[in-house]
C-alpha cells in the first residue's frame, strides 16, 4: 500500500492530517449504522416484517426496537448528507485553484463513473443491495446543483422530501418480504443472472430517495458547517435536538409494531406509518450529523486539534477510509449469508446478526486505525482519487 507524502497535489484530495474531525467522525459512526441496517435483511424466518423475523426471542425484540427506532432509515440519509457535503468540498477546492465550472463537473463526473462501476461490481459479486451505484448516478445528475442558488437547493430538497413522505406501500419498514434469491442465491450463476437485472434498477431508482439529504449536504458543505462547528453551534444544537427527537417519535409507530409491542394495524395505517418512519429518518440523519459534529467540537477542545483522543482517531480513521470499509462489509455479508458459503441466514437471529454487524465494524475500526498510524489511505480511496484527479494526486 502506498504511503502518503507530506504534500498534496493542487486541487487533489485533502491530506489526511489536514482533514476536519467532524465529517470523518460522522462517516465512521455511519458505517456502524449501515452494517446494522443491512445485515438483518438476510435473516430468514417463518414470518418477516420490515426485514425482521417475527418469531424471535424477547432479546431479539429488544434489538428490533432499537434498530428500527434509531438505525433503519436513518443511516442512509446520514450517508446522503455526508456525500453531498463531500461533493461541495471537492467543488470548493477545485474553484479555489481557479478551475471553471466545466472542469469541476468533469472531475465530479469521473468520480461518479468510478462509483457506478464499483457499485455494479459490488452488487453483482458481493451485496446486491449496494448503494454506491445509486450515489454515482446521483452525483452524475447532482453536479448541476453545485451552481444552484441556496433557495433552489433548499426548495428542491423540500420537494423530494415531501415526495418520499407521501403515503404508500413502498417502504421497507413495512415490507413483509423476506430475503429473495438475489440475496441468498443457490449458486454463483444464479447470483450473477438475477443480480445483473436488479443492480442497475437499484442504481437508477435509488437517487430518488437520496436526493433531499444530498442537497442539504451540498448546502451545508458550502458553509463548512460540519468542519467549523464552533461557528455554527446554535444551528447544530437545534438540528441535533429537533432532528433526533423527530426521528425517534416518527419511528415509534413502526418500531413498536415490529417489536411486537403493539399489534399490526390495517393496510391503510401501514401506508401512513411506513413513509412517516422513512421521512422522519431523513431528519434523524441530519440530527445525527449535527450531534456528532458537536461531539467533535468537544473532543477538539479536550484533546487538542492534533491529539483528538485515540477512540476519536480510530473512528475518524474509518470515516477517512469509508469506501474501503463499506466494501469490507459487503464481503462479510457474502461469506456469512450466501447458501453455498457459510450459509448462516437460517442460523443467526436478530441479536446474533447485530453482534456480527458490530464485530465487522469494529474490525474495520482496527484496520483503519492501523493504517492511520502509518499514514496509509485505504486501497479504494487511492483508486478513486487516482481515477478522479489523476495519478499524481492519488
Amino acid at each position: 500500500m502506498t504511503s502518503l507524502h507530506p504534500g498534496t497535489a493542487p486541487g487533489g484530495p485533502t491530506e489526511l492530517r489536514a482533514r476536519a474531525l467532524g465529517p470523518d467522525l460522522a462517516r465512521g459512526f455511519m458505517l456502524l449504522f449501515i452494517a446494522l441496517a443491512n445485515s438483518h435483511y438476510f435473516i430468514q424466518g417463518s414470518s418477516i416484517l420490515g426485514g425482521f423475523p417475527q418469531d424471535g426471542s424477547v432479546v431479539d425484540r429488544g434489538f428490533i426496537l432499537l434498530i428500527a427506532t434509531f438505525v433503519d432509515g436513518r443511516a442512509f440519509p446520514l450517508f446522503g448528507l455526508l456525500f453531498g457535503y463531500g461533493v461541495a468540498q471537492i467543488a470548493r477546492r477545485q474553484a479555489e485553484i481557479g478551475r471553471d465550472p466545466r472542469a469541476v463537473r468533469r472531475v465530479l463526473w469521473r468520480r461518479s463513473l468510478f462509483l457506478v462501476v464499483v457499485g455494479l461490481i459490488d452488487g453483482l459479486l458481493f451485496y446486491v443491495g449496494d448503494i454506491l451505484g445509486a450515489y454515482g448516478v446521483l452525483l452524475f445528475l447532482g453536479v448541476w446543483a453545485i451552481r444552484w442558488k441556496d433557495r433552489w437547493v433548499l426548495l428542491v430538497a423540500l420537494l423530494f422530501f415531501a415526495l418520499n413522505a407521501m403515503p404508500g406501500d413502498g417502504s421497507l419498514a413495512i415490507s413483509a418480504d423476506g430475503p429473495d434469491v438475489t440475496m441468498l442465491p443457490p449458486d454463483l450463476l444464479t447470483a450473477l443472472g438475477k443480480r445483473a437485472l436488479l443492480s442497475p434498477f437499484i442504481a437508477l431508482l435509488g437517487p430518488i430517495g437520496f436526493f433531499a439529504p444530498f442537497l442539504i449536504g451540498v448546502w451545508a458543505g458550502r458553509r463548512r458547517i460540519l468542519e467549523q462547528p464552533e461557528k455554527h453551534r446554535r444551528l447544530l444544537t437545534w438540528t441535533a435536538v429537533v432532528g433526533v427527537t423527530a426521528s425517534t417519535v416518527g419511528a415509534l409507530p413502526v418500531s413498536l409494531m415490529l417489536a411486537g409491542i403493539t399489534g399490526k394495524p390495517s393496510a391503510g395505517v401501514l401506508h401512513l406509518v411506513g413513509p412517516l418512519h422513512d421521512a422522519s429518518g431523513v431528519l434523524g440523519g441530519f440530527g445525527y450529523a449535527a450531534l456528532i459534529s458537536l461531539i467533535s467540537l468537544r473532543i477538539g477542545r479536550e484533546h487538542g486539534r492534533l491529539g483528538n483522543g485515540r477512540l476519536a482517531q480510530a473512528v475518524s480513521a474509518v470515516g477517512q477510509r469509508s469506501l474501503s470499509c463499506y466494501l469490507v462489509q459487503s464481503v462479510v455479508w457474502m461469506v456469512a449469508f450466501t447458501p453455498y458459503l457459510a450459509g448462516l441466514a437460517d442460523d443467526l437471529t436478530v441479536t446474533t446478526t447485530a453482534l456480527l454487524a458490530t464485530a465487522t465494524w469494529l474490525t474495520t475500526v482496527g484496520l483503519a486505525y492501523w493504517m492511520h498510524l502509518r499514514s496509509y489511505r485505504g486501497p479504494m480511496e487511492i483508486l478513486v482519487r487516482r481515477f478522479t484527479y489523476g495519478r499524481s494526486a492519488a
